[in-house]
């Protein structure tokens, strides 16, 4: 995620970390030069369309914008539940290390273990929405017991089975009453209830011929757009035509980043960071020092 503020105008044009210009450069570049070819060949040929050749582009131009509009706003939703989803962790979490210190006994020795295993849960959460493996920093916080975890295909899961079957012993121990079980195990489930939201976001993505047939509507209309300009903008059409590819595929990047907000490029969420977040909120709970937040680099947090 890109954190920094407003660019000035001189540097409005400039900016590159976070921008989705370097992935259409060649769509806009492309597209420049070939509108550039035709110029040179309608003025070769004296091909002159009159005013006819702008008519269609203005109808069609309208339809795409609807329809990447449409798109950009379906992104986004998927992006912004998704933020929402891990601002909610933030917030389970503090509830439960509130939770765990508040209703098991300090004699038990159980809450630390309880809220570590948290800890990897978000750990290991993130690791499954990325495809990487986390393990590495689950085992931080549970040690050697994170690479039981190898063959499992939902560690997250697994580790809050693992939280469960702790209070559960809690419990039938004595150790806790039923109530206090109730509410931690309410605890639990909205951690369940929040991977399976990030799971579902994961696992549906936008409708693959929508996004199709607005890729085809783009191309088509810029392949066309030079001969409609050829004649009225002359040699000023391939600075036209490579603005509107600029506006269209950028537009398409743009969504396309969004559509999968637990990536890691630019504009996807900080994952990193809000893991952070928890751990931080975790060890001031239990009075030990916390690590420090996760600090930008170059404005991106990953």
């Amino acid at each position: 995620m890109i954190v920094r503020p407003r660019p000035g105008l001189l540097k409005l044009f400039f900016v590159m970390r976070g921008s989705i210009v370097p992935r259409i450069m060649p769509q806009i570049i492309g597209f420049g030069i070939y509108a550039g070819v035709v110029v040179g060949v309608v003025k070769a040929l004296g091909l002159d369309f009159g005013n006819y050749g702008l008519a269609p582009f203005g109808l069609l131009g309208v339809t795409l914008s609807l329809y990447l509009g449409f798109r950009n706003n379906a992104a986004y939703d998927r992006w912004w539940e998704a933020r929402k989803l891990w601002g909610q962790l933030v917030y389970d979490m503090r509830n439960l290390s509130r939770a765990a210190l508040a209703l098991v006994p300090a004699d038990s020795g159980q809450a630390r273990p309880l809220l570590m295993e948290a800890l990897a849960f978000c750990h290991l959460l993130r690791g499954q929405l990325r495809n990487v493996d986390a393990t590495a920093e689950a085992r931080t916080f549970i040690g050697a017991e994170a690479d039981a975890l190898a063959g499992v295909t939902n560690k997250p899961d697994t580790m809050v089975r693992r939280m469960g079957r702790r209070i559960g012993a809690l419990k039938t121990s004595g150790a806790i009453e039923a109530m206090d079980y109730r509410i931690l195990d309410e605890r639990l489930a909205s951690l369940a209830a929040l991977e399976a939201g990030c799971e579902r976001i994961a696992g549906t993505p936008l409708p693959f011929a929508y996004t199709l047939l607005l890729q085809r509507s783009a191309y088509i209309f810029c392949l066309l757009l030079p001969f409609g300009l050829a004649f009225s903008a002359g040699w000023a059409t391939p600075l036209f035509t490579a603005l509107i590819a600029y506006s269209f595929f950028g537009l398409d990047a743009l969504s396309e980043e969004l559509e999968d907000p637990f990536g890691t490029q630019a504009n996807d969420l900080a994952l990193d960071a809000l893991c952070r977040v928890c751990e931080i909120s975790v060890f001031e709970a239990l009075g030990e020092a916390a690590p420090k937040m996760t600090a930008p680099e170059r404005f991106y947090y990953s």
